[in-house]
């Protein structure tokens, strides 16, 4: 007798492996794309398309120059993040509307950077931005998805409204909307070109995250899913520093003193400030986020060194600060992608960003924890890894910064100096609490002890990066070959960089090879351990629990939390955070036995408590009060008209 068998199917698995198609279609579409980037880089080739929407309006697209540096930026994460979301998205609700969504995400930032005139670049921005919007909601029945979604929907949308006022400013003066024809033609008054800097600076700083327009940032990339806030903070935020070099290098050929000064002070501010309130973070992506607002300010570092030496006919030095931003743009693509990816690894497995519950993960997830440490070194700006080689160069155009010809000068680049130097320092004391109290140690929940490592399509995505971070710090000069190429700012001269020897980099009287500091730290660590064997040849190892200071066993409340270890910095920049206690003892019998003691501290926000809320208090009550316009009363509307009407007649006549 036979008997007739049915395959039960998932009523997830069509649409599952239709959303896996799209990942391979993007990882593929990156690869050729970045090929494509790296061509028009290095062979210097230039091609361009036009689509004729009508006899005076059409979008225009371009290759070399800046916008394929970037784009190779794009390439290199956008194949990281489609590999990692194979594995990252198979338990979505609609996979492939996420899938598609991701997709015109991660191709509208292409069309970003490859605009060669305004419609073209203002559509691929608008894509660009509506799309995220709709990938940070994405988590339809999480309301802290929906109000961060809205708010970054508000700011990003104000900033678009001044990018397009700097185009219009930009399209009067010059006649055209190709960006060709306006850097050809720009030879207006310095009061125009610092009026579109102004615009252009708030506008795409907004999107960068540059203080005090970044509080979109920390409420956005924690709500969106890892996948896609590696992609925002890796080269979302990028576009904003793209926007600012396009306008005020590329268009109109660099300007003012106090441009350069501007940005300086900026990006002192945003990166001190940035990891500052990153030290104070318990949920672990909203301390990468604030680490993002970091690291723009350490980009607007070297860009402003750049614009105060052109402006003291330092062409060479201006090229070396243009080359530093540029390389840490790349590098902290790389390395920011790879934190949230291992980030978002952790939280997959244990639903959770709070690292006050995680803890002891290394033992479960071993390679998550070895990319997430790897991702930590690099931004921590250690060698050998891809961090040291831009933050050390970006340190040596600023302490050159000796060489403009004012005191003035000379003293703001000595102090931006100091703030990277302290930014530098406060970085490794984050990172040692974000990968401490995460990984190491004992689980601090039962979820932590029931962790499970990452599938293999996610290690496979950080895995890229991670090996990105070593081979892009121990072999800086090819990527300064190709950042040579890009023609903007005096870049051409930065192959003196990397004299004779790829590996080694030099600024001015001061040189360093990451290779050979490779070298020696593994020459360091097989003398460790060789050293022993020879001393005592070999001897048995044994395995035993470390010392417990006599208990009978370690439990994870004996362990530093995330706010132990910040503790003394809340103390040291108490002035900043102006932090708030609130502690609650419950005695047995007071006051003498205590049953329980609660204690609860946190810091205020200090934008959003002395900028943000007062102004949304001041558009509230200006809202309010205008609503008595609108009174319902017929004869008050009609003079509404009659005063209006008046009004055009004596402007026009």
């Amino acid at each position: 007798m036979e008997t007739e068998s049915t395959e039960i199917v998932s009523p997830k698995e069509g649409p599952r492996k239709l959303s896996s198609a799209f990942y391979v279609i993007y990882a593929a579409g990156c690869l050729f794309l970045g090929a494509i980037s790296l061509q028009d880089l290095l062979l210097g080739n230039k091609w361009s398309f036009a689509l004729a929407l009508s006899s005076a309006l059409s979008l225009s697209i371009r290759g070399g120059g800046l916008g394929s540096y970037f784009s190779l930026i794009l390439s290199i994460l956008g194949f990281s993040a489609s590999v990692y979301s194979f594995g990252y998205t198979r338990d979505f609700k609609v996979p492939t509307a996420f899938a598609i969504l991701f997709g015109i995400f991660l191709f509208s930032m292409y069309a970003v950077f490859f605009s060669a005139n305004v419609p073209a670049f203002l559509i691929s921005w608008e894509t660009m931005s509506l799309a995220s919007y709709f990938l940070v909601i994405s988590d339809t029945e999480n309301r802290e998805s929906a109000r961060a979604g809205l708010f970054y929907a508000v700011i990003t949308h104000v900033g678009t409204a001044f990018i397009a006022a700097a185009f219009m400013v930009l399209y009067f003066a010059t006649g055209s909307l190709e960006f060709s024809a306006m850097s050809a033609a720009l030879k207006s008054s310095d009061a125009l070109r610092s009026t579109v800097f102004v615009l252009s600076l708030i506008g795409f700083g907004t999107k960068a995250g540059i203080v005090p327009l970044h509080t979109w940032l920390p409420r956005a990339h924690p709500a969106a899913p890892s996948n896609v806030s590696a992609l925002m903070s890796g080269v979302m935020i990028k576009s904003g520093i793209y926007g600012i070099l396009l306008v005020s290098l590329d268009l109109m050929g660099g300007g003012s003193l106090w441009w350069g000064v501007t940005i300086l002070f900026l990006g002192a501010v945003s990166s001190v400030m940035g990891v500052l309130y990153a030290l104070m973070e318990h949920d672990i992506k909203r301390l990468l986020a604030y680490h993002s607002v970091e690291n723009i300010g350490i980009i607007l570092l070297g860009v402003g060194a750049s614009i105060i030496f052109s402006a003291n006919n330092l062409p060479a030095l201006a090229g070396l600060s243009l080359a530093a931003a540029l390389y840490h743009t790349l590098n902290h693509a790389v390395f920011k992608g790879l934190l949230f990816m291992g980030a978002g690894s952790a939280v997959h497995s244990m639903h959770t960003k709070n690292m006050e519950e995680m803890g002891g993960l290394i033992k479960r997830m071993p390679w998550t924890a070895l990319f997430f440490l790897v991702g930590c070194v690099a931004i921590c700006a250690l060698p050998p890894f891809n961090g040291f080689v831009s933050e050390w160069m970006t340190f040596q155009s600023l302490v050159l910064g000796i060489k403009t010809s004012t005191v003035l000068t000379k003293t703001i680049m000595l102090l931006a100096g100091a703030a990277l130097a302290l930014t530098g320092a406060l970085a490794a004391a984050c990172f040692v609490k974000a990968f401490g109290v995460s990984f190491l140690g004992l689980p601090r929940s039962r979820e932590a002890g029931e962790v499970h490592e990452a599938s293999l399509s996610m290690l496979l995505g950080m895995g890229t990066l991670a090996l990105l971070c070593l081979l892009l710090g121990v072999f800086p000069g090819y990527v300064l070959r190709v950042i040579s190429s890009v023609p903007l700012g005096g870049l051409g001269s930065v192959q003196q960089y990397a004299p004779g020897n790829l590996t080694l980099v030099s600024a001015g009287s001061s040189s360093v090879s990451p290779a050979a500091l490779l070298m020696a730290m593994l020459v360091g660590a097989a003398f460790i351990f060789v050293f022993p064997l020879l001393l005592n040849g070999r001897r048995k190892s044994v395995i035993a629990d470390p010392w417990d200071c006599g208990i009978i066993r370690l439990t994870p409340r004996m362990q530093y939390t995330a706010t132990a270890f910040t503790h003394p910095l809340r103390r040291i920049f108490k002035k900043i955070y102006k932090p708030r206690k609130d502690v609650r003892i419950e005695y047995t019998v007071k006051p003498f036995f205590v049953r329980e003691i609660e204690y609860r501290s946190e810091i205020t926000p200090l934008f959003d408590s002395y900028f943000y809320r007062p102004l949304i208090r001041a558009l509230n009550h200006t809202a309010l009060s205008a609503r008595r316009l609108q009174s319902g009363n017929l004869q008050l509307y009609l003079g509404y008209i009659l005063v209006t009407l008046v009004t055009l007649l004596v402007v026009w006549g």
